[in-house]
């Protein structure tokens, strides 16, 4: 049988920590640091004009800071740097992921948005998919129009694959 109170009391205590980790994030003027979002397991955090390299240590000094302040066996895990990344909303976000100092290609990664679902069809995936890596890679909104537009004739001309757009989903 559930015990609703031991499950709220959980929950309460999760939520406790990460608000006073929030706190002590943001409060810390050395590392410039503002979440951006945080939930029962994670913490998205903000370091504008910070490089990689700067990312990671401030990262790990954070996970080091707050695990220390918490009770065992509660612990703080720095886990990857993103950059670029765009955080659309709660569990929606894509990025350039970095999960060691020393690797050099980043992983494209990406979490709830359309690149990922499966509710839509594959031009979708594969154009929005293609614009983000544009973006991330040349920081240039005319070079991301410039490809949609290419993709908005290729549509007209009739030049696509009608498997990429079509609606492939089991009912």
């Amino acid at each position: 049988m559930p015990c609703i109170e031991v499950g709220d009391s959980v929950v309460a205590k999760g939520r406790e920590a990460l608000e006073i980790a929030i706190r002590v994030i943001e409060g810390n003027e050395k590392w410039g640091a503002k979440v951006v979002y945080g939930d029962t397991d994670s913490v998205f955090v903000l370091l504008k004009g910070k490089s990689k390299a700067e990312a990671f240590d401030i990262g790990e000094e954070m996970a080091k800071v707050v695990t220390e302040m918490n009770p065992k066996p509660m612990k703080l895990k720095f886990e990857k740097v993103y950059l670029p990344c765009i955080l659309q909303t709660k569990k929606r976000y894509v990025g350039y992921m970095y999960e060691t100092r020393d690797q050099v290609k980043p992983v494209y990664d990406a979490k709830g948005i359309e690149t990922v679902r499966r509710d839509g069809i594959p031009a979708t995936v594969k154009m929005l998919e293609k614009t983000i890596r544009i973006l991330f890679e040349t920081k240039n909104l005319s070079d991301v129009k410039q490809y949609v537009l290419n993709q908005f004739r290729k549509l007209q001309n009739g030049s696509v694959s009608i498997q990429d757009l079509t609606f492939a989903k089991e009912f």
